[in-house]
């Protein structure tokens, strides 16, 4: 289960000491609801977005979506895991030796 909160952009722009409706000018949307929304994760926002915050706190998207990234990657290491034991039976050859690199490079990378 992870212990970090969802996002941490309200966090940030506490930090920052700007308000909503400053960090939606930044981001050249129309008023603070979105950015409001945004922090509560009543909204999904999209990758430009999300690079946006990352330019205006200066944290990494990862950093500043701690809980969703943490979802993402047990996502993505479980589906890696299942789709290495699905590679193991393949024939053995350079393709599957070089799938195999790959996956188990990904699951080293968070090990």
């Amino acid at each position: 289960m992870s212990t970090a909160l969802p996002n941490y952009l309200l966090t940030h722009r506490k930090r920052s000491g700007l308000s909503q409706d400053e960090i939606a000018f930044l981001l050249g949307t129309e008023s603070g609801t979105k950015i409001s929304r945004y922090e509560t994760g009543a909204r999904t926002l999209n990758l430009e977005t999300a690079f946006a915050l990352q330019v205006v706190y200066g944290r990494a998207a990862s950093d500043l979506f701690a809980g969703l990234f943490e979802e993402v990657e047990g996502n993505v290491l479980n589906q890696t895991k299942r789709l290495r034991a699905t590679i193991q039976l393949e024939p053995d050859d350079v393709t599957r030796s070089r799938k195999l690199l790959a996956v188990e490079a990904i699951l080293q990378r968070y090990a």
